[in-house]
């Protein structure tokens, strides 16, 4: 590791819709927040010469790289960040980690509980050395459900019954939507269950400080083959003239048991006409309840049980008082924040932790108990049976 003390030195590995988002976070987590760590923006790698030039001039990165083991073996980088399709994760976290480097990695972590078991491992083996890892489900830095996991630690629901979750998008409702990596099991690992399946895994796990004991899933695949994209197609892109299979669900569902005994409803589906990123979750316990839908992201609602039944109902909270999670460091009350936030506090915290010589969460063990959900889904689908979930 390097020894200059006072500076984090980052390299990026990826540079498109999550390399975007990421460097802004690197960008402006020093600008809004008091970090212990001054950040240095030294690399970004990509195999495209010529684009990933233009992403580190635009995003305001140093100096670039054609492969991520040019970028890995630079004694200027202290920490990895990897915002690559998901086949590459294993093999460039634990590559990073065996060379001193810290790790923060997108989710899912891996695209197999095999590859994510490794890199547990390799996280594991590090930290013992202080290198430090983070799996990014950056959600968890939204204000609001930051407030609803402090409601539910402080008991204000009491006894957890339900959970009811659900991640809806429509981007390739059209049949006529062309091919991504997203869309090819080999790169994704899955479909809408890995990509925003996880994330509600997380997120219920995370809110309501239990596990997912079991569960019992189905997917499925609605459009089954594809235009290709053409050469120069973005996130969805635009139709080639040839056309190939799509080898990963479209939608998941699942039940779902968590080890308190509460009762768990989980939905994923990119085939939501009319939903562009709706997370919605809803928390149902002995005293209260609360709901959050990230279409409306800085609102958390929240029922108190123990009110009156001539005056309860659920409340409205605003979540952008100073004293709500995160929301100091940027406007006054009443002024909102967005999807780039989570990303930047994402930062904050891992920084954080670093400087303190603590693991942060979500660590890659974390990253684990998620993905063996994830494929105790696909195992449930392909079986129609419940499957357990080690611990």
């Amino acid at each position: 590791m390097t020894s200059r003390k006072d500076t984090l030195s980052v390299g990026m590995v990826g540079y498109a819709f999550m390399g975007a988002a990421h460097s802004q976070a690197w960008r402006n987590a020093p600008r809004f927040f008091d970090l212990p760590l001054r950040i240095q923006m030294s690399a970004v790698a990509g195999r495209d010469e010529r684009k990933v030039a233009e992403a580190a001039t635009k995003f305001g990165w140093h100096s670039v790289e054609t492969s991520w083991q040019a970028l890995v073996d630079r004694d200027d980088v202290d920490l990895v960040d990897i915002c690559t399709p998901g086949d590459t994760h294993a093999e460039i976290a634990i590559a990073a980690l065996a060379m001193g480097k810290h790790v923060l990695c997108e989710k899912p972590l891996a695209n197999s509980v095999d590859e994510a078991e490794a890199m547990t491992l390799a996280a594991e083996k590090a930290a013992k050395s202080g290198v430090r890892s983070m799996v990014g489900f950056t959600y968890r830095r939204v204000p609001a459900i930051g407030l609803a996991r402090q409601l539910v630690a402080e008991g204000r629901l009491g006894t957890v019954h339900h959970v009811r979750a659900q991640y809806l998008q429509d981007w390739i409702v059209d049949p006529e939507a062309p091919l991504s990596w997203r869309l090819d099991k080999a790169k994704a690992g899955s479909g809408a269950l890995g990509d925003i399946g996880a994330h509600i895994v997380d997120l219920t796990q995370y809110i309501t400080g239990d596990a997912i004991g079991r569960v019992s899933g189905r997917l499925r695949t609605f459009v089954h083959e594809r235009p290709s994209p053409s050469e120069h197609s973005g996130l969805s892109g635009t139709a080639g003239t040839d056309r190939g299979p799509v080898t990963v669900d479209d939608a998941a569902v699942f039940l779902a048991e968590f080890r308190s005994g509460a009762l768990g409803v989980f939905e994923a589906t990119r085939f939501a006409n009319g939903r562009k990123n709706a997370i919605r979750i809803e928390i149902n316990g002995s005293a209260g309840s609360l709901a959050f839908d990230f279409e409306d992201m800085n609102v958390l609602r929240f029922f108190d049980g123990a009110e009156p039944a001539r005056t309860a109902g659920f409340r409205r909270i605003l979540v952008t008082e100073a004293d709500h999670p995160y929301v100091g460091a940027w406007w006054p009350p009443g002024h909102l924040i967005g999807y780039e936030h989570g990303f930047t506090h994402q930062v904050v915290d891992l920084v954080r932790d670093i400087a303190a010589g603590v693991d942060p969460v979500p660590s890659f063990a974390d990253g684990l108990r998620v993905q063996r959900v994830l494929a105790a889904v696909e195992t449930s689908s392909e079986t129609d049976s419940w499957q357990e979930i080690s611990s």
